[in-house]
C-alpha cells in the first residue's frame, strides 16, 4: 500500500450520539461531495442496525486492516474493535457503559495511523461527561491524543486545537478548564508555545510560507492599558514581542469585539485567542457546518467536526454530515499535501 492508497480511520465516537448515523449519511454523499476512503472503527452490527432504524440503504462491510480502500466504493468499512466489544447504544441515551468502546476506536485508530495503515485520524465527537464516570483522566479528545502519541511514561507534546474553515480559523490558548482558572494557566510561555507550533503547522502542513498571525486580547479592549485588566499589558504583549523577534508574523494583542468582522479577517490566517469560547463562538456563527477541528502539534494529521454529540437529535436522521465531511476532505488533504515548494495555500479567511 502506497502512502496515497491509505484511507482515513474515523472513530466511532459516542455511539448514543450523532456520529454513527453522519458516517452514514456521509458515504452515502462520497461521490457528490468527493468524500475520501475512510474506515469507521467500531461494531458492524451497530453500524448496520443503525442504517436499517435510520432507513438508509447504505451496505457495511465488516473489514481487516488495510482492505478499507477496494471496499470503500460499494460499502462502508467498518474495522471490528481489536477487543471484539459489541455495542448497544441507545440514541440520545448517553450511558458510561459504552464508554470502553468508545476509548477503544480512539486508541486503534492511533495505532492504524502510527503503523502507517491509515494516513490521518478523523474522530467522531465525544461526550467527556460519559467517560469520567469510567475514571477517564483527560480533560478532552485533544489531550488523550497527545497522551496516545507521546506513548506511556512520555510527556506529551501540547496539542493545539484549531478551528480551521474556509471563513476563519481560530486557536484557542487555553481550552477545557473553567472560565476562572484561564489567568493563573495563561502564562506568557503558553501562549509562545502554541504559536510556534501554529506557525510551524500552517507552514509545513497548510503551505503558507509566511503565516499572519493575530492574538485577541484576554480583557475588554485589550485590557486598556492595565486599566481593565493586567494580563493583556504584561503577559500577551510581551509574549507576542517575544515571538516577533522570532520571526513569526503576529499582531496584538488587539479587542476581541473587533476582531472577527470580514475586514479584520481579511488582514490574518490564523487568530488566537486566550479563552475557549472567545475562538468558538465566531467560527461557530460563520462557519457552523463546515467548521473543522484539527488538532496541531501531533505527529499525525487528526480532524474533528466542529461540533458535539448532539443526543437531543440522535437517532431521528436530521443531523447533518457536512461538518464530518468537511473533516474527513480536509485529513486527506493534509495528510496527503505534496512536500513541493510553491504549493498552493489553503484559504483560511474570506
Amino acid at each position: 500500500m502506497t502512502p496515497d492508497d491509505r484511507p482515513l480511520a474515523l472513530t466511532l465516537g459516542d455511539p448514543s450520539g450523532i456520529g454513527p448515523e453522519i458516517a452514514l449519511a456521509a458515504w452515502r454523499l462520497r461521490v457528490e461531495r468527493g468524500v475520501p476512503p475512510f474506515q469507521l472503527i467500531g461494531d458492524p452490527e451497530f453500524l448496520e442496525a443503525t442504517a436499517y432504524r435510520l432507513g438508509l440503504s447504505v451496505p457495511v462491510a465488516e473489514v481487516e486492516p488495510g482492505d478499507a480502500v477496494e471496499v470503500f466504493p460499494r460499502a462502508l468499512p467498518v474495522l471490528p474493535l481489536p477487543s471484539g466489544a459489541k455495542v448497544t447504544a441507545t440514541p440520545g441515551a448517553p450511558d458510561s457503559a459504552q464508554a470502553g468502546a468508545i476509548v477503544e476506536s480512539i486508541t486503534a485508530a492511533v495505532d492504524l495511523v502510527r503503523s502507517g495503515i491509515a494516513s490521518a485520524i478523523v474522530t467522531n465527537p465525544i461526550a467527556k461527561f460519559v467517560l469520567t464516570k469510567v475514571g477517564f483522566a483527560h480533560p478532552g479528545h485533544t489531550e488523550f491524543l497527545a497522551a496516545l502519541a507521546a506513548g506511556p511514561g512520555r510527556e506529551p507534546p501540547l496539542p493545539v486545537m484549531m478551528l480551521w474553515s474556509d471563513t476563519l480559523a481560530v486557536v484557542p490558548v487555553t481550552i477545557h478548564v473553567a472560565l476562572r482558572r484561564v489567568p493563573d494557566l495563561l502564562t506568557q510561555g503558553l501562549v509562545e508555545r502554541t504559536a510556534r507550533i501554529v506557525h510551524a503547522d500552517l507552514r509545513a502542513r497548510f503551505g503558507l510560507d509566511t503565516p499572519r498571525l493575530v492574538l485577541s486580547g484576554l480583557n475588554p479592549h485589550a485590557g486598556e492599558s492595565g486599566t481593565m485588566g493586567t494580563e493583556d499589558r504584561d503577559v500577551l504583549a510581551p509574549a507576542v514581542a517575544a515571538l516577533r523577534s522570532e520571526g513569526i508574523d503576529i499582531r496584538g494583542p488587539l479587542p476581541a469585539d473587533t476582531l472577527f468582522h470580514a475586514r479584520a479577517r481579511a488582514t490574518y490566517d490564523v487568530a488566537l485567542t486566550p479563552t475557549h469560547d472567545q475562538a468558538l463562538i465566531p467560527i461557530k456563527t460563520l462557519a457552523f457546518d463546515e467548521g473543522v477541528n484539527v488538532t496541531l502539534g501531533l505527529p499525525f494529521v487528526r480532524t474533528s467536526p466542529d461540533h458535539g454529540t448532539a443526543f437531543d437529535i440522535a437517532g431521528q436522521g436530521i443531523a447533518k454530515p457536512d461538518s464530518l465531511i468537511a473533516a474527513l476532505r480536509l485529513a486527506h488533504r493534509l495528510a496527503h499535501r505534496p512536500a513541493a515548494d510553491n504549493v498552493t495555500p489553503f484559504p483560511v479567511r474570506a
